[in-house]
């Protein structure tokens, strides 16, 4: 999009004042956008910064609990032995008791990072870069650029 309305760039001194050379467009800014290689991209190399998580493998485990079999009107779930306390009798051990171990509990061995091919992050690259050349797609991620005639490439 831009390399056809501005094929030439202005060459700018380090005191930002313009020289009046201007130079070719380099080819990285006529690369095609593709924010959804981006977006692949972006979400799988942030994924690899994670850190395993996992509950204890004792967890919901620690009491004292047996089924009191059939018929006694209640259901089956396993329930705290003993007596003398609030806790005795309550279901234990399932997901669906209070103080139960949860469903399918965490691992650590889940897998956590992503392998992205290096074409891919390349090709990320160098389509972010080719979209930062074009002012419209500047201005829509929040940068104000309106009071400049075209973008400077440093």
């Amino acid at each position: 999009a831009l390399s056809t309305a501005r094929p030439l760039v202005s060459v700018y001194s380090e005191k930002n004042e313009e020289t009046g050379d201007t130079v070719a467009l380099a080819t990285v800014f006529k690369a095609p956008i593709r924010p959804d290689v981006v977006n692949f991209v972006h979400d799988n190399i942030s994924k690899n910064s994670r850190q395993p998580y996992a509950v204890r493998k004792l967890a919901g485990h620690q009491t004292s609990a047996e089924s009191w079999g059939t018929g006694r009107a209640v259901a089956r779930i396993p329930r705290v032995r003993g007596g003398g306390t609030h806790r005795s009798g309550q279901g234990a051990f399932g997901n669906m008791c209070r103080g139960g171990r949860m469903f399918a509990p965490t691992r650590v061995w889940r897998r956590w990072h992503r392998k992205i091919n290096v074409t891919q992050k390349r090709y990320a690259t160098v389509s972010a870069i080719a979209a930062s050349g074009v002012p419209a797609l500047v201005m829509s991620k929040g940068n104000l650029i309106l009071y400049c005639c075209h973008l400077k490439f440093f």
